[in-house]
């Protein structure tokens, strides 16, 4: 019987070092990552486990202690929460991808929209249509979108006519499914829908840079989690990041 023990100890214990990574990540990062994941897996690596939402319920989630290797934010703010909180592995925290913020609105709508000051949002959201964003009191896109409708000076309108979404593809969903006549999005989240179109393009003084910080958490450091985030940054992920639409290294 011992010796049958140590059989079958010997034989699980390659499958027990190789443990399973848990990624926390924004949901602007679903198709990418699921991408990557896959490439991750077929590559001889256990499947990784992903979670995608808002940032900020994400990382609330992680300082509740739920268990997660990796966490990957659509803006800095709530990383720095994190950090604050001492809950990211030391020397881990990188500035991985960029992203652009767009004025969508539903395929027949307008082809173009001109992002002048004080333009006329209340034309196109029509007298009871309302704005599709994620919430600007949490959600990272909301947040971005409050400070680019200031800069425009059409926010005391908007804030008015906000459809508040719990993260950036709910938003999304409203215009595809003509719930909203416009919203505000990352142009990745755009790329991939069937339903939208861009009408313009934020003007990146209009809004603090949206830069994605991913970064291993303490008490889940594990060798595999770091693995796993090297190859975030490698030639393979960067290609498929490349591919969605996400500025790589800095540089949108």
């Amino acid at each position: 019987m011992r010796r049958l023990f140590l059989i079958v100890f010997l034989l699980l214990a390659p499958v027990a070092a190789r443990a399973q990574v848990t990624v926390f990540a924004a949901a602007s990062l679903t198709d990418a990552m699921n991408s990557i994941g896959a490439a991750w897996q077929k590559a001889g690596h256990p499947a990784v486990r992903f979670s995608f939402g808002a940032s900020s319920t994400l990382a609330r989630q992680i300082a509740e202690g739920a268990p997660a290797n990796l966490f990957a934010s659509a803006d800095e703010k709530w990383m720095d929460f994190l950090q604050k909180k001492n809950l990211l592995a030391a020397g881990t925290r990188i500035d991985l991808l960029t992203n652009r913020l767009v004025l969508i609105v539903p395929a027949n709508g307008p082809d173009h929209v001109s992002l002048a000051p004080h333009f006329d949002l209340a034309a196109l959201l029509g007298p009871n249509g309302r704005l599709a964003t994620g919430d600007p009191a949490h959600v990272p896109v909301g947040l971005y979108a409050e400070q680019a409708l200031k800069k425009l000076g059409v926010w005391d309108y908007a804030q008015q006519h906000i459809a508040p979404a719990a993260d950036v593809r709910s938003a999304l969903l409203l215009v595809e499914r003509g719930e909203a006549p416009a919203g505000v999005v990352y142009s990745t989240d755009a790329a991939v829908a069937k339903g939208v179109k861009v009408a313009a393009v934020f003007p990146e003084n209009t809004h603090d840079p949206i830069s994605y910080p991913f970064a291993i958490l303490t008490g889940a450091d594990t060798p595999d989690a770091r693995a796993f985030l090297a190859y975030l940054q490698g030639p393979d992920a960067r290609t498929v990041f490349d591919h969605f639409g996400f500025g790589l290294g800095g540089t949108p």
